[in-house]
């Protein structure tokens, strides 16, 4: 019997049930097994039969709770891995990594040259390459396999399909080379090295963090070279809501322009308060230079400045009410946290497209649904994109049909919080 009958027959038997509902809920038992054995069949059709045995991944997304535009001015955030991920069925090689990811070409990088290739910039290969460099830098193993990797983290949706792909390849590394002794928190960091060094991208960390640790984490990025990052044990999914992400569908211009004014002007206004990010300074001294502040920056910079010092001080107080399982706070928090990036953020629409405003209508249906019981927000880094809402279950039906009604079906999204980060499957199974 070939490695992938074998691998085959555990999946459909119930082998990896226990770990599937620890990742993805009861309910997608059935589901997650059949994408899997769709998985190890996308496998043996890219690189043939095999006697060596095959071993399965997963790294989810993740999604922003709190500290919206907050991290590039040294600020905290909140955020979670959701039960959308990035899997890869995996066979052990010798000196080449081999990635198809369906849909796309193959990916080969060759573990004899690990130094960047400008032409995979931008480009998956980029990260592959990059991450088995890190690894090999920190003196980790590294070694070749072959991998066939299918996803469900929507692309553009603000989950970070990038970063769950990264973390996957450094769980693989970890598992296959390392015996699974590199923590959740430098198989994050690794990545990140790769899209900033190798890919080309100046991320953050959050997005990879929030991918490899997984639950719920809250980040300080006051020293950025040494960020405080805490987990937080807490049990979503016995709140009664469900996590739903909306798709507006918002088709915008170019809006790169928008986005950097964001970071532009907080930082100007910092400077100007004789600092270089806004998480040197403080309300009083906002406060005190406001008028002198409006006459050099305009009253929009100003209130991204105020947004920013609220918000920061907002995660904490998030942090706290998930740690005393205060759930009512926690939501009213994050309806703060919404209603402060419309009014003083101002990322919701772009001022060059007012007349687009598909975030400012998801929102105001939300709360027609919502109010008095539930939450609602924008979703990272606005402008169109995605809403955040947290859905009573009893709601649930008719917010997704309000939602789709205008939207369109399949533009509202039902996510739960998923326990765990990047992890083998069979170590997972096994436990």
């Amino acid at each position: 019997m070939s490695a992938a009958a074998i691998l085959l027959d555990k999946i459909r038997s119930g082998h990896y049930d226990g770990a599937f509902a620890r990742l993805y809920g009861e309910e997608q038992v059935a589901d997650q097994r059949a994408r899997y054995a769709e998985a190890v069949e996308g496998f043996t059709a890219t690189y043939g039969e095999t006697e060596d045995t095959l071993y399965l991944f997963s790294a989810p997304g993740r999604t922003e709770i709190g500290g919206n535009h907050t991290d590039h001015n040294h600020g905290r955030v909140l955020a979670g891995s959701v039960n959308l991920d990035v899997i890869a069925v995996v066979r052990p090689t010798a000196d080449t990594i081999r990635v198809k990811s369906k849909g796309y070409d193959m990916d080969t990088v060759e573990l004899s040259s690990l130094q960047p290739v400008v032409e995979e910039q931008n480009h998956s290969a980029s990260l592959i390459r990059g991450t088995a460099a890190r690894f090999d830098g920190l003196g980790y193993g590294i070694g070749g396999f072959d991998a066939y990797t299918t996803s469900n983290v929507l692309k553009g949706s603000g989950l970070s399909s990038s970063a769950a792909f990264e973390v996957l390849v450094g769980v693989i590394l970890n598992h296959l080379y390392n015996g699974g002794k590199v923590s959740a928190v430098e198989i994050a960091q690794i990545a990140q090295y790769a899209e900033n060094a190798y890919f080309g991208k100046p991320c953050g960390l959050m997005d990879q963090m929030a991918s490899s640790v997984g639950n719920i984490i809250t980040i300080d990025f006051e020293d950025t070279d040494n960020p405080i990052i805490e987990p937080l044990d807490f049990d979503f999914a016995s709140t009664g809501y469900a996590l739903c992400i909306v798709d507006v569908g918002g088709n915008h211009a170019d809006l790169t322009d928008e986005y950097a004014a964001v970071p532009g002007e907080m930082k100007a206004v910092a400077a100007s308060l004789g600092v270089s990010f806004l998480r040197q300074t403080n309300m009083a001294a906002l406060l005190q230079n406001m008028a002198a502040l409006r006459a050099e920056h305009g009253d929009r910079a100003v209130l991204r400045a105020y947004h920013f010092l609220q918000e920061n001080e907002r995660v904490v107080q998030q942090v706290a009410a998930l740690r005393a399982g205060d759930f009512e706070s926690f939501k009213r928090l994050i309806i703060a946290s919404g209603n402060s990036s419309f009014e003083y953020l101002q990322n919701v629409y772009a001022a060059c497209d007012v007349e687009e405003q598909s975030m400012s209508l998801a929102l105001a249906l939300a709360q027609m649904v919502l109010d008095g019981c539930g939450a609602w927000r924008v979703h990272g880094g606005g402008f169109g994109g995605t809403t955040q809402n947290f859905v009573p279950l009893d709601k649930l039906d008719v917010f997704k049909s309000t939602i789709e009604q205008v939207f369109g079906e399949g533009s509202c999204h039902v996510l739960n919080i998923r326990p765990c980060g990047g992890v083998s499957i069979d170590a997972l199974a096994a436990e």
